[in-house]
């Protein structure tokens, strides 16, 4: 950071805090408020299944976001007059919603149903599963599932899981702390700084939430992956505070603390942003939304370390003193790895390779409810369901046809119907198969919608199938429901995949060619992150034996290729300024990992710690994205920070700092 800007912030110092106190306070409010404007949607604009839905909704009154499921377990579900009599119970609950529409009620093995269908969208209509349920009280006992009753489920399942997390993580965190600054004022100051930045991170994506679609997980990400880069920042700009405090008065103390340290975290951010922000691009609001609150973190993050850090610095003065540790293993260890640097760099990079083999074996999945815990009602009544009826019956394809075309449509029922992975055809003359001058075929597939049989299936419908009913020009057939959603949300991620890491490789490689002023430092640091990026993907193959959901190794990707940079930017940073001052090539190299040895390891193991709080939850997306990125996280700081890193510079030597320069020489 620049002085003049350092020195403003100094003497700002009590306005600053003055705000940054304030913004704590609107976000510990809003964050209370967060919850009820959240919800997941898998939607995919633009895409054929999207239209079908619009279809559906227009044409036919379809509209799954705001239709609930009633389902009673009961011995004789083909008694009319109990169905009658719990159809009116479904009726008197639901009379409170918003123009609710009581479908039928239905049989299966064991259980009666009934759809109620209203005008809401999926954010209000999960605010009113709880008062349904309560209104349906009663025997037999009514288990209410469909999308509204799942988000609601989620919103306590995922408070949970947070304060689980957090009783696990600040401990720890804390622990660390202590560790490294021992018992004193100076423990406290990350802790400040992270509770100011998830906070106020908080009350923006609650503030962008009441505008557009925000998932459910973007709370919980906040609040752990904040946890982690935030006290991160902090601890590494307050470690070079109190060296410097040894050489100077305070003031001036934080003013090089910010030209050196505080311009590594600059960079640090601006990496850790450009990797989650490039998931903008990914046309899937369920991804941007993730992305959305994960570019706010490293942003809001870089604000307070440039604002409230120096400022809290300057307050807390030579009471945030201590005694400095000489780094003499890291020393060691350097000195050993730049005596033998393509041995350690062949073992360092063997382990890592061999550790991303079993990626070639990564599968995907768009998502199946069995991620959520069945301990939740709306679980228990889907699962109900799926015994009763079949898996495919619960979540079937819908192939909308508009206007209606008879002919063509019975050609199609009749290939459907000899299809192996077809279970049941439903089609007809009459509501619900016949809208608006539209119609519809309702197909049930004998797998879950996230399979891959059901996925095939998909791809043969449109491609063949469909095609091949031959339905007159002018004519619009789609394919909806579960299963192709499913499909279309895959495609459109994966399509867009390759300019993700097209665009995360060249931003990142441009802004860590400005940070270091060199070619060879920033391309090393790129290929060293694929690789472990790799390994990430390995690691969590071997993990969890079944299909990852789709939007995680994406998600990864971005993150992990931030994150990475992190201890790249403060460790060559160490070595540049070693490089600068005079010291030969393998001395800086030997200078910059005994510096940040010590803390770079403490930064990672408070990271390790906020990404594994994801793994005591019960969802099981995000414990495979927390696995992941904790895995990731210390395989960096670890072998390549450690070994690949100063095995590669010292092979590099003099040729680590070299940029051609872009200006003609006058003559």
């Amino acid at each position: 950071m620049s002085e003049p800007w350092t020195r403003l912030v100094l003497r700002l110092r009590v306005p600053v805090l003055v705000g940054w106190g304030c913004v704590l306070v609107i976000g510990l409010v809003a964050s209370t408020r967060l919850s009820r404007s959240l919800a997941t949607s898998f939607d995919v604009p633009g895409t054929a299944s999207q239209r079908a839905s619009s279809l559906l909704a227009k044409d036919f009154g379809e509209q799954p976001e705001g239709t609930f499921t009633v389902v009673f377990a009961v011995r004789h579900p083909s008694d009319p007059v109990l169905q009658k009599r719990l159809r009116r119970r479904i009726v008197r609950a639901a009379s409170f919603l918003p123009h609710p529409v009581v479908g039928a009620t239905q049989t299966g093995g064991g259980i009666v149903f009934a759809d109620v269908a209203t005008s809401l969208d999926l954010r209000q209509a999960k605010g009113l599963t709880s008062r349904l349920r309560a209104r349906l009280a009663g025997s037999p006992r009514a288990y209410v599932t469909g999308e509204p009753a799942i988000q609601g489920d989620l919103d306590p399942i995922l408070a949970g899981d947070l304060r689980r997390g957090e009783e696990l993580a600040l401990p720890l965190t804390l622990a660390v702390l202590v560790a490294v600054f021992g018992v004193s004022l100076a423990v406290f100051v990350p802790l400040v700084v992270a509770a100011c930045t998830i906070t106020a991170t908080l009350a923006v994506v609650w503030l962008l939430a009441h505008e557009i679609s925000m998932a459910t997980y973007v709370g919980n990400l906040v609040e752990l992956v904040g946890l982690g880069l935030a006290v991160d920042y902090s601890l590494l700009i307050l470690h070079r505070f109190r060296e410097e405090l040894a050489f100077r008065p305070c003031d001036d103390a934080v003013v090089e603390t910010m030209r050196t340290s505080g311009r590594a975290v600059v960079f640090s951010a601006v990496a850790v942003a450009i990797g989650l922000g490039v998931l903008l691009v990914v046309p899937v609001p369920f991804v941007r939304s993730m992305g959305i609150g994960g570019l706010l973190i490293p942003l809001v993050s870089l604000a307070a370390a440039v604002t409230l850090q120096p400022a809290l610095l300057s307050i807390g003065g030579t009471r945030l003193a201590g005694r400095s540790h000489p780094g003499a293993v890291w020393e060691r260890l350097a000195r050993a790895v730049t005596r033998r640097p393509l041995r350690f760099l062949a073992a360092g990079g063997a382990m890592l390779l061999a550790l991303a083999v079993p990626a070639a074996w990564l599968r995907v999945t768009p998502g199946s409810i069995t991620g959520i815990p069945s301990s939740a009602e709306s679980v228990q009544g889907y699962q109900l369901l799926k015994r009763g009826l079949g898996a495919g019956v619960v979540t079937p394809t819908h192939v909308v046809i508009a206007p209606a075309a008879a002919a063509a449509a019975n050609r199609l029922v009749h290939e459907l119907v000899h299809e192996p992975e077809v279970l049941l055809v439903a089609h007809g003359d009459s509501p619900p198969y016949t809208g608006d001058g539209a119609q519809q075929v309702i197909v049930a597939n004998r797998h879950e919608w996230g399979d891959d049989a059901t996925r095939r299936f998909v791809v043969l419908l449109r491609d063949r199938l469909i095609p091949g009913a031959h339905f007159p020009a002018g004519t619009e057939v789609v394919a909806g429901g579960a299963p192709p959603q499913g499909v279309d949300f895959v495609d459109r991620v994966y399509g867009a995949f390759p300019w993700v890491v097209g665009a995360v490789l060249a931003l990142t490689f441009v802004v860590l060619m400005r940070a270091f002023r060199s070619l060879l430092v920033p391309l090393k640091a790129v290929l060293l992150n694929l690789v472990c990026v790799g390994a990430s993907y390995g690691a969590i193959t071997l993990l969890f034996r079944h299909p990852i959901e789709a939007w995680i190794p994406v998600f990864l990707f971005a993150a992990l290729f931030g994150l990475s940079m992190d201890y790249e930017v403060f460790l060559v940073s160490r070595m540049r300024e070693a490089h600068e001052s005079g010291e030969a090539d393998a001395d800086a190299v030997a200078l910059g990992l005994k510096r940040t040895g010590r803390v770079v390891t403490a930064a990672a193991a408070i990271m390790v710690i906020a990404f594994s709080s994801f793994a005591v939850g019960r969802i099981e997306g995000l414990r495979e994205f927390g696995v992941g990125l904790a895995i990731a996280v210390a395989l960096d700081a670890t072998v390549v920070r450690a070994l690949l890193v100063p095995s590669a510079m010292a092979i590099l030597g003099p040729w680590n700092w070299w940029l051609p320069s872009l200006r003609r020489e006058r003559a």
